[in-house]
């Protein structure tokens, strides 16, 4: 860098009480993602974390570097995947987009030794919603943690005994395969529509736990068809790929609320696999449903996506074709 070009500076940051391993990375992975996003040099020295490169793209890492250091004072985990998270969220929201370790709601689970936090400011506001309403529909594309974050509020819930018990359902409702030609008996048959339910609750609760919950059904998994007559008392009840419920199952599913219950809901309206999109009863209860007190609607999108990076961008290439195939007068594109 020559000391005469004005277009190229050096900014030092305070990096004083931090956990230099917590920062830097493994083998310095965060330091080359930060790199990578702004092409700048990155250097820890001591106790300062040093930024050099062009001016405007030091000043677009600042902030980003700031927040990484004060998450490694605070030992609050992170690694290369949630810095590009935070670059994403930094350049749309600037500060008020970024999570502070201070606030964050926090789920800590017995057992697992596990602590669930939000990892963006979509996902902050869904726990939010959950904490303070009877019922929650959180609207998204895959990946943002709807479901993950509900069924761990729900964990957190019969923990604290808050409810006596969690009712997970999803429409059994193929995609694109017939649901006939599975083997076995009806229970066989659906089960694989529920695997990623019960693979949440085993990612958040000791496997003999998770068995005796769901012998002596404190825990019960089943198909949203099953729902019809019951009444859902001091319960935990989510519902799941609700894209996939009619609107008379939806109708249905909503009256069954008994005394202390809450209800999450969620789905994504990209992927209905209904014969017909319009009878989708997720797309009718965002219409209907919207004012009532008690009941608020949560929109997550490709910036809460939390699995591999290439999925964020693989959902906006969706959506970009969709909307062109719309100009076009094509058929839209439903991934």
């Amino acid at each position: 860098m020559s000391p005469h070009d004005p277009t190229m500076v050096e900014h030092r940051l305070d990096a004083e009480g931090v956990d230099q391993l917590m920062l830097a990375g493994v083998n310095d992975r965060n330091i080359q993602e930060v790199h990578r996003l702004f092409g700048i040099r990155v250097v820890l020295r001591g106790d300062q974390v040093i930024l050099s490169g062009p001016l405007d793209d030091v000043e677009r890492a600042v902030g980003l570097v700031q927040h990484l250091i004060e998450l490694s004072r605070l030992r609050a985990p992170f690694d290369s995947h949630d810095i590009a998270r935070f670059a994403e969220s930094f350049d749309a929201l600037g500060h008020e987009g970024m999570i502070s370790p201070n606030d964050d709601i926090r789920i800590a689970l017995p057992g697992s030794k596990r602590v669930i936090s939000p990892k963006s400011d979509g996902q902050r506001r869904y726990l939010e919603a959950i904490q303070d309403n009877d019922i929650v529909i959180g609207i998204g594309p895959a990946g943002t943690g709807k479901t993950y974050l509900a069924v761990a509020m729900a964990v957190d819930a019969l923990y604290k005994k808050r409810v006596k018990r969690i009712i997970l359902a999803r429409p059994a409702v193929e995609a694109g395969e017939n649901l006939g030609f599975l083997p076995g008996d009806l229970q066989e048959k659906v089960d694989p529509y529920l695997r990623p339910l019960y693979d949440a609750l085993e990612d958040m609760m000791p496997p003999d736990r998770v068995r005796r919950a769901l012998e002596d059904r404190t825990i019960e998994i089943a198909p949203l068809a099953y729902m019809r007559g019951r009444t859902l008392s001091d319960a935990f009840v989510i519902l799941d790929e609700a894209q996939n419920a009619t609107t008379a199952q939806m109708k249905m599913f909503l009256t069954r609320l008994g005394l202390n219950s809450q209800v999450v809901i969620t789905g994504d309206k990209t992927q209905i696999d209904l014969p017909h999109s319009s009878q989708s009863g997720l797309l009718q209860v965002e219409r209907i449903l919207a004012s009532i007190a008690g009941i608020e609607i949560v929109y997550l999108d490709a910036m809460d996506v939390i699995r591999h990076r290439l999925v964020k961008d693989i959902i906006r290439a969706y959506s970009d074709a969709a909307g062109e195939d719309r100009l076009d007068g094509g058929p839209s594109v439903t991934p």
